[in-house]
């Protein structure tokens, strides 16, 4: 059935008004009828038609006036105008159809003028659907960007709650869409230390970004527990593998930064080449992909092999996505590899570095195809940083107060498990040590080191005389640790309350020759070697500390006083 239309008819002619109210009332339309231009538009305010027939030469204001204003009045919706007249210049015609929609030429033809109203009615109900549809897809949108800002809220809230505000870390990440592909995650290790991750999801935006979440989750709970590297590494690519669809996974670059002993272990999987910058020499060494990344290999063929490097005060690390290497100019050329060493063989000073490769991609004016991240952390004094305290989930007035425990791991443990998480959640239920967090997890992990190595292993930390030395020392021990059948590490823990305190102790005991303890001691005393900084620790940060004359144990205390 006809859709039934109000229609306005502007006809200064008595006759033709008439008419037109004839034939458009036999169609079954509501008519409303002016005698001049300005009348129309008045009416059209007042009555909204939906169609209008417009005479075009008409006294008071003509029909091209009111046309255009009841256009401007009419806002997105669409009032069909189809103007009558009698003109056939060419001209007059054109502007008919620039003012209006159509036109129908005099004398009327009954036929023609209803086939018009139903095609102009067929058009603005299309232009009504459009508008309809307009209108859902801007509300759908709306709520699609506001639960992508909540959620965006939430990543960054998540990405960004470590230490990346650190005054050894600067960073630049520009992200392709509003989710950032890449991931930049920092944390202080409970020894004091501190872990860095630059990850690059493949794509960029929401489904890039879907996988750091779960990420980042592992990254700061095992970190603040005190896992390894490895553990981390492995449990990371055991869950992206788990949760990731097939094709998706993460590039990333971690590594392990000791500002105590000045090491930086380093494990690279698909991102680009990183670099290890020297500031005394100007030496630059590549840290190098050498694994695949992050949710490809099932957990049984990842491989969680580490580089170490011994580092100085000044020594910097740079990562980036390859989003920088990416990134194109007008012409379509990419910034590349070479354009990047040019920066660093430009012979800039180590702590303008970071500007100057900003500098370098800014003068490229490339526009990034990719995420674009980019990471640098230096080696700088411990005293200059500021940790916060760990962070426990209970108040800790219900802690165990006089008890002790006796661990011993054996050869096939100390191949596979790492005892310093388990021991230092154990030791932090004690209200009065949760304070000296930090360093307890730093003594309980150089007595481990020095027990498994020098004693269990055997490994003469004299090896450490140098950067290369260094490097063979951490080969011999994989290689010594993997072959390993016998043996063993005891850790024999007692807390003691005490009037106004507790005491806890700790001796550690291990199954290997022993060592001469005075020649280990003087040794010690050297600060410019890459060996010997453990037994300088655990000295400064211990209440008490002695080690058993064969060289095979030794015996640490921690006190502390209640709270008031």
């Amino acid at each position: 059935m006809p859709t039934r239309l109000s229609i306005l008819i502007a006809e200064d002619s008595a006759a033709d008004r008439m008419l037109l109210s004839t034939i458009v009332n036999r169609e079954g339309h509501r008519v409303l009828t002016a005698s001049n231009g300005l009348e129309a538009f008045t009416l059209f305010l007042q009555e909204r038609p939906q169609l209008v027939l417009m005479d075009a030469l008409m006294p008071v204001m003509d029909g091209f006036e009111a046309a255009r204003r009841i256009k401007d009045a009419s806002g997105d919706a669409l009032v069909p105008i189809i103007f009558l007249t009698s003109l056939t210049e060419s001209e007059a015609l054109v502007r008919c159809l620039e003012v209006g929609d159509d036109f129908l030429a005099k004398p009327y033809n009954r036929v023609i003028l209803e086939a018009k109203i139903r095609a102009m009615d067929r058009l603005r109900r299309l232009h009504d659907t459009v508008l309809r549809q307009r209108d859902l897809i801007a509300k759908h949108n709306e709520h699609l960007l506001t639960e992508q800002r909540v959620a965006k809220a939430v990543f960054d809230k998540v990405a960004h709650s470590g230490c990346l505000n650190a005054p050894n870390i600067r960073y630049l990440q520009s992200p392709f869409a509003l989710f950032n592909g890449d991931l930049l995650l920092a944390a202080f290790k409970p020894s004091g230390g501190m872990h860095v991750l630059l990850g690059d999801f493949t794509g960029h935006g929401l489904p890039a970004a879907i996988g750091a979440m779960p990420l980042a989750e592992v990254f700061y709970g095992m970190t603040a527990k005190g896992f390894s590297m490895a553990e981390i590494l492995r449990e990371m690519n055991a869950k992206l593998k788990r949760i990731l669809p097939v094709g998706v996974f993460c590039c990333a670059t971690l590594f392990n930064l000791s500002f105590q002993r000045r090491v930086v272990e380093v494990w690279n999987g698909g991102l680009p080449d990183g670099y290890l910058y020297r500031s005394a020499t100007a030496e630059r060494i590549p840290l190098v992909s050498r694994h695949l990344p992050l949710g490809v290999l099932e957990s049984s063929a990842f491989n969680d092999a580490i580089e170490v490097y011994p580092l100085d005060v000044g020594d910097r690390l740079f990562l980036f996505s390859d989003g920088v290497l990416e990134t194109c100019d007008a012409s379509g050329q990419l910034f590349g590899e070479q354009r990047l060493q040019a920066v660093f063989d430009a012979g800039h000073a180590p702590e303008q570095l970071f500007d100057e490769l900003q500098r370098a991609l800014a003068a490229f004016r490339g526009e990034a195809q990719d995420d674009v991240s980019m990471l640098e952390v230096g080696l700088i004094e411990e005293g200059r940083l500021s940790r916060p305290p760990l962070a426990f989930s209970d108040s800790g007035q219900s802690s165990p107060l006089d008890w002790s425990a006796s661990f011993e791991f054996r050869a096939e443990t100390l191949k596979r498990f790492n005892p310093l998480p388990f021991l230092l959640q154990l030791l932090l239920e004690v209200q009065g040590l949760r304070s000296q967090g930090g360093a307890l997890y730093t003594v309980l992990a150089e007595l481990y080191s020095n027990a498994l190595e020098h004693g269990v292993l055997g490994l003469d930390s004299s090896l450490k005389r140098d950067a290369s030395g260094f490097a063979s020392y951490y080969r011999e021990r994989g290689q010594r640790l993997q072959s390993l059948e016998e043996g063993f590490v005891r850790f024999h823990l007692q807390v003691v309350p005490e009037a106004g305190g507790g005491r806890l102790c700790v001796r550690v005991e291990d199954s290997g020759g022993g060592f001469d303890l005075a020649s280990v001691l003087d040794a010690s005393c050297a600060t410019e070697r890459l060996s010997g900084r453990g037994l300088r620790l655990i000295r400064q940060l211990t209440d008490q500390c002695q080690w058993a004359a064969d060289g095979r144990g030794a015996s640490v205390e921690f006190c502390w006083k209640a709270q008031a």
